[in-house]
């Protein structure tokens, strides 16, 4: 196969991958019009490569476009699963929105900036004065159910499959679980339930490559968001697992292609 990276740091240690950074794509065109794979481009670039080019990219384009920021996530999420996302309210940032929102969310509730990741961005609401300094900081108002949970889990799907998981407890502040805000690593079974709902959102939206974050309210799993740049910290071996499950999807997708095209009957 002929694979073409835009993420140098992310696929260091694939075989064989020819490295192209994002902002030269203009002057490699025709390099890239050889590529079979065309492997975490920038988001700036998906119009012009899936588009206009017609090419294969990795992470899938509808990976892009629901992990793009937590609207698009919560909308999709609202409307696939709908009793496992916690309750969220999406506005404009108008003094009426956020007034109705301080007066229609249960407090402590948690707030969001759209566009964020690693834990950033993500704040608990507990007085005026708290939901008047998340205010400032926003162009969109997202509130959220606060879940009443003191841990949850990061499980990683890349391809068409689980590859890892592991348990974020919270960190020593009492609210991130993140492991960059201070969440603490712990090896445990993912839940079947957990591992069922990762698995039915992942294929019915066409998801192949994101690290989920789920939390376990008694025995029902939510989801919490997902991230499809994730992080490799959690455990040892995840980057190498990733790796080897990337490449065994990449090279099954382009032998199931080439197939397809020489079984297509000829014309007259």
């Amino acid at each position: 196969m002929n694979i073409i990276s835009f993420d140098a740091l992310r696929t260091l240690h694939l075989p064989q991958v020819k490295y192209i950074k994002p902002e030269s794509m203009y002057d490699h065109l025709e390099e890239i019009k050889e590529a079979d794979w065309l492997l975490f481009p920038q988001y700036w670039q998906l119009t012009a490569l899936v588009h206009g080019l017609k090419k294969r990219i990795f992470p899938s384009l509808a990976s892009y476009m629901i992990g793009h920021d937590k609207v698009e996530m919560t909308r999709t999420f609202r409307t696939v699963v709908p009793h496992q996302h916690p309750y969220t309210i999406i506005a404009a940032n108008t003094p009426y929105e956020a007034d109705k929102i301080w007066d229609e969310m249960p407090s402590p509730f948690v707030a969001k900036i759209p566009r964020s990741s690693m834990g950033n961005g993500v704040f608990l609401i507990e007085t005026p004065s708290q939901w008047r300094d998340y205010v400032a900081k926003t162009d969109v108002l997202y509130a959220q159910e606060y879940l009443p949970i003191d841990r949850d889990m990061r499980v990683i799907w890349v391809g068409n499959k689980i590859v890892s998981g592991y348990w974020r407890l919270q960190s020593d502040n009492g609210f991130h679980n993140n492991i960059s805000q201070g969440g603490q690593v712990e090896v445990a079974l993912i839940p079947k339930e957990a591992q069922d709902l990762v698995t039915f959102l992942a294929q019915s939206l066409d998801i192949n490559h994101a690290g989920f974050d789920i939390a376990m309210v008694g025995p029902v799993p939510y989801v919490i968001e997902i991230n499809r740049i994730f992080g490799n910290q959690g455990l040892p071996n995840i980057q190498q697992d990733v790796n080897t499950e990337l490449l065994s999807y990449l090279n099954e997708q382009y032998l199931l292609s080439t197939s397809m095209l020489i079984d297509q009957p000829s014309g007259f």
